[in-house]
């Protein structure tokens, strides 16, 4: 049983307007034990009209005001913890490092939100691309940009990318990008670093959670234990999304426990 979800965002993310408070009291309702807020941190972001200047750049200090306040509040009920969800890219290893040196995070979580310098959620910023040649793309930045920093805990939604195909997952499996995901996820192992598993695939629609079950048992094949769990929850009603079914996944995967962090360490519960 998964009782921590250790992946959400409030109104401290750029695209997010939920209060931190009613996420934990949504957690509180689902009946988690603990939960690690991970609001989004994207350094050099590209610019959109949409999001406007300094997309998902946010005022740590505050954050951490905010949430050490909840945290006492709470205390006793639920266990909250303080994390960060850091956009990772090739060239952003030096601030990703200055970031989680100078405040003491629970948890820090390396995404891949933007490829290639653009944001693969507007799919139309790649119109050259096929879905298999846009994956690839995504899964080679993301091995080029664990090369350049060590400063997070897991990497996140592995297979992200997929959300965003014309064709979702008909170009998608892990033999068709084996070579490439096995050199993430080996690199990953040598780092002492983890894995997520995300259920907000499930979600989305894609019928699995990210990433695909066929990674997830590779990850475990190469020796990979550190595995996390979070519902990449924005509002309340997403906390814990499927985590019956997340929790029956990684059993068929091989694994007998998951993971939390508390001050960058893992702890591991048993399913």
């Amino acid at each position: 049983m998964i009782t921590s979800d250790c992946h959400m965002l409030t109104s401290f993310s750029t695209d997010r307007r939920t209060a931190p408070e009613a996420m934990v009291e949504g957690a509180l309702e689902k009946g988690l034990k603990a939960i690690c807020i991970t609001d989004h941190m994207d350094w050099d972001y590209p610019f959109s009209e949409e999001l406007g200047k300094d997309a998902f750049l946010f005022d740590v200090d505050a954050y951490f005001q905010k949430l050490t306040r909840l945290r006492e509040q709470y205390a006793g009920r639920i266990e909250l913890r303080i994390g960060i969800e850091l956009g990772l890219q090739p060239h952003a290893g030096a601030f990703c490092r200055e970031l989680t040196d100078k405040y003491p995070f629970d948890f820090v979580i390396g995404s891949i939100h933007v490829v290639d310098k653009k944001d693969p959620y507007y799919r139309e910023l790649f119109p050259d691309l096929t879905d298999r040649e846009l994956y690839r793309l995504a899964f080679e930045e993301t091995l080029e940009s664990i090369r350049h920093t060590d400063a997070f805990d897991v990497l996140g939604h592995m297979d992200y990318i997929v959300r965003y195909g014309t064709y979702k997952t008909k170009e998608y499996s892990y033999e068709a990008f084996a070579p490439c995901l096995d050199a993430v996820l080996k690199r990953l192992i040598e780092m002492g670093k983890g894995i997520e598993l995300n259920s907000a695939g499930l979600k989305y629609g894609l019928g699995f959670c990210h990433p695909h079950p066929d990674v997830l048992r590779r990850y475990r094949e190469l020796g990979g234990e550190i595995i996390t769990v979070g519902a990449d929850g924005h509002q309340p009603e997403h906390i814990a999304y499927a985590f019956g079914r997340a929790a029956e996944v990684l059993r068929e995967c091989g694994f007998e426990y998951y993971t939390e962090f508390l001050e960058r360490k893992p702890v591991f519960r048993k399913l």
